[in-house]
Parts: structure tokens; C-alpha cells; sequence
């Protein structure tokens, strides 16, 4: 059964191939080999549960072998190395330059044997770095630059989102789903960028998470729009509430007032009344929005490549 196992890129959880004689502590640094080189990465004690889905499992990532636990002298070495990692970034991003090519550098990482570099990067599309290639060659060996989509870019960045816990894409969240501004208007949502969006530049992943219960909840409540009998008189839908399962009328003196779904009664399509409705919400903005803001927050492609 596996005992341990190592938090890689994403914050990915990966078996640890370890000897039975060696015992590691809870988030020990040990040295392992994966599939760039040897790699300072942090062991954590994995329970029964968690052992038998990893066994069970036919998307567990194959283990990485164990080589040593770090000792203070490795631990100068990982210093040294994050210093060079800085250093390697800016001499990239200065060629980048150089060669005025339309990417952005996100990350660089050097392995703990030193056998290969990485860049990670992002750019809008296919870029053609054949010429930077040559000068990177000048300056380090073995080069891995790795195309990388802006949600890939907060996920191994790490941050804290609007809700003030940890980026879902850095913690938990494995597989990005097609999101589109609908979910948001659906939601009652402000149709802001600031409210809507990630530090990524596109739509809240979380947008998904409670989507279904909207659309449940949705069920059987009358459209923004309709004409209802409440017990203060005739009224238009201006907003509703799914959750809580009420809505807001607004009345001909455009005086608003909120019902339970109980409490109202929706009357005949022919019957109408002379109310002008806009769409309201309880969030305030002063945000201007145009459509290619709200097409470009849309934008999923190279959001995310799978390539980190």
C-alpha cells in the first residue's frame, strides 16, 4: 500500500516509490526523481482511504522514485538554485525582448541536478522562438520551454481569490470546464468584470459549482417580466431570488417590493400593465461593460493547454 506521496506542479498529489526501511515525518523536503531530473519536493503521510483510491485509480500518476531525505548541505544547494532560477528569468525575458516576440514569461524552474531548465510562458497564439531557442542554448543546456495557458498560469502561480481562500485551480481543481457568461446572468450576477472574473482574466471557474441548483431552483418561478397579482395589486417581475425562492415586483408608482413565489399568482399573457422593467440585481457596479470585454473574459482558448 502507499505510504507516502509528494506535492508536485498544481499542487498535484503524486506516489512516492520509497524503500520499507526508510520512514519519512509529515512534510519532510526529500530529493526524488521524476520524469525532468532530481527534484526537491515536500512527502506527506498518505491514510488508508486516500492509499486505496490512489490504488484503485486508473488516473493516479505513476510514482516518483525516492532518493534521499534533503540534508543542510542539499538545502544550500535548493537556496542557491532559487537565486538562479531568478537570475535565468530575467536573462529570458530579456532575449524575449531581444527577438520582440509576443509572450509572456511566467515561471522558470531548474531541477535540483541541474539537467534541465523550464520556462513556462503564455501567449495569445503559436510563437515562433526558433531564434530565441538558439541564444537560450548559448546560456543553458538542456531547455524546456513550455507554452502555458493563463489559467494554467494562476494555477501554479498560487493566490488567493475574491471569495479570500486559495485559487480553486491551485488546490483542487484538476479539469477546466467551458464557462460563459450566461451562468453569471443566470445566477443574478453583477455582469462585471471585477465581480465575474478571476486574476486569469477569465470567467470564475466557480461560476459551475452551484449552477445545477439555480437551474432546479428555477423551476416553477415566474420570468423577469410577467405580469402578477400580489396582495398590494398588479405588478411586473423586475428580479428574482432562486435561492430563497422569492421575487421583486415593481409596482405602477415604481415602488419595489419583494414576495414569497407563494404569495403571488401570475395572471393572463393578455392582461398588462404599463411598467417599464430594467433588470436589477442586489450587487451595485459602476463598472461600463461593452461586448468585447464580456467576449474576451469568454475567451477559452489556450486557457489552458496542459502543458504545466
Amino acid at each position: 500500500m502507499i505510504k507516502y506521496a509528494v506535492k508536485y506542479i498544481k499542487n498535484t498529489f503524486v506516489p512516492l516509490k520509497c524503500p520499507d526501511n526508510v520512514n519519512l515525518d509529515d512534510g519532510v523536503l526529500i530529493l526524488a526523481r521524476t520524469e525532468k531530473g532530481e527534484e526537491a519536493l515536500k512527502a506527506f503521510l498518505v491514510n488508508k482511504d486516500v492509499a486505496k483510491h490512489f490504488e484503485a485509480s486508473n488516473k493516479t500518476p505513476a510514482p516518483f522514485e525516492f532518493i534521499r531525505i534533503m540534508t543542510q548541505e542539499d538545502m544550500m544547494v535548493l537556496e542557491e538554485l532559487k537565486k538562479e532560477e531568478v537570475t535565468s528569468f530575467f536573462k529570458c525575458k530579456d532575449l524575449v525582448k531581444k527577438h520582440n516576440l509576443n509572450m509572456n514569461l511566467v515561471q522558470c524552474r531548474i531541477t535540483f541536478d541541474k539537467r534541465k531548465i523550464s520556462f513556462y510562458y503564455t501567449a495569445p497564439e503559436r510563437v515562433d522562438f526558433r531564434e530565441l531557442l538558439k541564444d537560450l542554448t548559448q546560456v543553458f543546456k538542456r531547455i524546456d520551454l513550455r507554452h502555458i495557458g493563463v489559467r494554467d498560469e494562476s494555477s501554479i502561480m498560487d493566490g488567493t481569490g475574491i471569495c479570500g481562500k486559495p485559487f480553486c485551480c491551485s488546490s483542487y481543481l484538476r479539469k477546466f470546464e467551458s464557462i460563459n457568461v450566461k451562468l453569471a446572468k443566470d445566477q443574478g450576477m453583477p455582469i462585471a468584470p471585477s465581480k465575474i472574473s478571476g486574476t486569469c482574466g477569465r470567467l470564475l471557474c466557480c461560476l459551475t459549482y452551484e449552477y445545477s441548483n439555480y437551474i432546479e431552483a428555477a423551476k416553477g418561478m415566474p420570468p423577469v417580466g410577467s405580469t402578477v397579482m400580489t396582495p398590494s395589486g398588479l405588478g411586473k417581475i423586475c428580479f428574482i431570488q432562486f435561492l430563497n425562492n422569492s421575487v421583486a415586483v415593481k409596482f405602477e408608482d415604481g415602488k419595489i417590493k419583494e414576495y414569497c413565489k407563494n404569495d403571488i399568482e401570475m395572471v393572463d399573457a393578455d392582461v398588462n400593465v404599463d411598467i417599464e422593467i430594467s433588470r436589477i440585481n442586489n450587487y451595485s457596479t459602476d463598472e461600463k461593460v461593452d461586448a468585447k470585454q464580456l467576449k474576451q473574459l469568454e475567451d477559452d482558448r489556450n486557457s489552458s493547454t496542459g502543458n504545466v
